[in-house]
């Protein structure tokens, strides 16, 4: 199965897109050896990052098991 995003480590709750996804797209995502799929709720472009779960405001958004920021809205997966 052709993945459309990558989670870099599996504790990490927001995934990056290798390719342009469009809205609605159940996307394929890679988290080591495991995949499972999210539909988007938007666009994603290359590059950009989407929630794999939700994360409430205030939580912390993890990218390579480290904080990268903190959610300032709600989001939710696919987003």
């Amino acid at each position: 199965m052709k993945r459309d995003a990558l989670v870099i480590k599996d504790r990490d709750n927001v995934a990056t897109a290798i390719r342009d996804i469009p809205a609605g797209h159940d996307a394929v995502v890679g988290i080591e050896q495991q995949s499972q799929t999210i539909r988007t709720l938007g666009e994603i472009s290359l590059g950009h990052k989407f929630a794999v779960k939700a994360i409430a405001s205030g939580e912390e958004v993890l990218k390579y098991n480290c904080v990268i920021g903190r959610a300032t809205a709600d989001i939710k997966a696919g987003e």
